[in-house]
């Protein structure tokens, strides 16, 4: 009984440490969007090229995730966390460079470091599953990802602050993102890799093929993807969106403010969601989020539209976002796991990548409304796709997510 208990601390203090390191590694991003696009507008040679910097980010990501993958295989979480954090700093010191010099590419340079460390950043729910037990684990993921919850606060409070801190605009913001990237290194410094979450992974994997062919795995990349990718398209269009309607960077930010809250705020209820009313279900119920945002698009572009939309946006991300999380995990073996969790969030974060670079040319040719409207047919056939999974669950003997067994 002893034992179990100091296990479970042990598990609990691990999921804490992870949720704080998500709480920073989100703040850096957040602050990216809050003020990456206005940065880029201000040195950029053609309003299309304004979004670059938040485009370079998710590019990192991209490029960086197998790799990031592969070298905490060879070196465990802990060392490959620690990297991604001191590369969030060097971006952050570039990127301040780049806007005070008014370098648009040393700016989206900086940014593209600062994806790097997204890269490694998004392995942490996986670290999450792997630290926690079969009860714990939807909850656990659910709360690291809850660590955004902070962001949501300190993200805009950060971008708006530093917005003004020094002669160039911005340049601030990007030492203070500096700052944060510090801060993370110091939190990460204290996580203890578990048995069974090192790098020795035991066991004979199946082939590449098989892992992603499965119902489940592209259920589950597919409902993350959209989520993702619908998420990354309208909230990097806001802020110039919100400034071609003449609302100020005080209303931006607190429009970013309440989205990141609305992303990150139902982690801590999303977990006993997935286990009362199984994870298909609560993804189904993201997708209507998603469409209620564009829906709450079309009623205008007043500043209380734009806080709705982005608020049901962040919703519907969270609950996408953590139910695909948690189905993938019902899909591998340890190990599959990495290229398993590597396939997903590269296939994820470049969705991401081709919408952030589509925001700004989409939004200056459509529009606000009339982007929003494209996303409808992407949400169409994410719906369908997990009802056709959902029915194949019911009919199959054996039951497709433990999660969505109410486990």
């Amino acid at each position: 009984m002893a034992q179990a208990d100091r296990q479970r601390r042990t598990m609990h203090r691990q999921v804490l440490v992870l949720a704080s390191a998500q709480a920073l590694f989100q703040t850096v991003s957040v602050l990216v969007i809050t003020v990456g696009a206005l940065a880029g507008q201000q040195i950029a040679s053609r309003p299309s090229l304004a979004t670059l910097p938040i485009a370079t980010m998710f590019l990192g990501t991209a490029v960086a995730m197998f790799p990031a993958s592969a070298f905490m295989a060879r070196t465990g979480r802990r060392a490959g966390f620690l990297l991604g954090a001191l590369l969030g700093l060097a971006g952050g010191l570039t990127a301040a460079l780049g806007t005070h010099l008014h370098l648009l590419p040393l700016l989206a340079l900086g940014t593209f470091l600062v994806g790097i460390y997204q890269a490694f950043a998004q392995f942490y729910r996986f670290a999450a599953s792997e630290v926690a037990d079969d009860v714990f684990r939807p909850r656990a993921i659910a709360l690291v990802l809850g660590g955004g919850i902070v962001a949501a606060v300190l993200g805009p409070i950060l971008g708006r602050a530093g917005g003004h801190l020094l002669a160039t605009l911005y340049t601030g913001s990007f030492l203070l993102l500096a700052l944060v990237s510090l801060l993370a290194v110091c939190v990460l410094a204290a996580l203890q890799t578990p048995p069974g979450a090192s790098s020795s992974i035991q066991g004979e994997a199946r082939p590449w093929r098989l892992i992603v062919s499965q119902p489940s795995y592209l259920g589950a990349l597919l409902g993350a993807a959209t989520g993702y990718g619908v998420m990354i398209l309208a909230m990097t269009a806001t802020p110039l969106a919100m400034g071609h309607h003449h609302h100020g960077l005080d209303a931006t930010a607190t429009v970013i403010q309440l989205h990141v809250l609305g992303m990150f705020l139902p982690s801590f209820f999303t977990g006993a969601l997935i286990a009362r009313f199984g994870v298909l279900r609560v993804m189904l119920s993201g997708v209507a989020l998603l469409a209620g945002h564009v829906l709450m698009s079309w009623t205008g572009t007043n500043l209380m539209s734009f806080t709705s939309a982005l608020i049901l946006l962040g919703v519907g991300w969270n609950f996408l976002f953590v139910g695909g999380t948690t189905l993938l995990t019902t899909t591998y073996s340890p190990a599959e796991k990495s290229r398993a969790q590597a396939t997903n969030d590269l296939t994820v974060f470049a969705v991401g990548l081709v919408c952030s670079f589509g925001a700004g040319p989409l939004l200056e040719t459509l529009g606000w409304q009339k982007l929003n409207a494209l996303l409808l047919p992407w949400l169409g056939l994410t719906a369908l796709m997990l009802i056709a999974l959902h029915l194949h669950s019911q009919r199959s003997t054996v039951p497709v997510p433990a999660a969505d067994a109410g486990s």
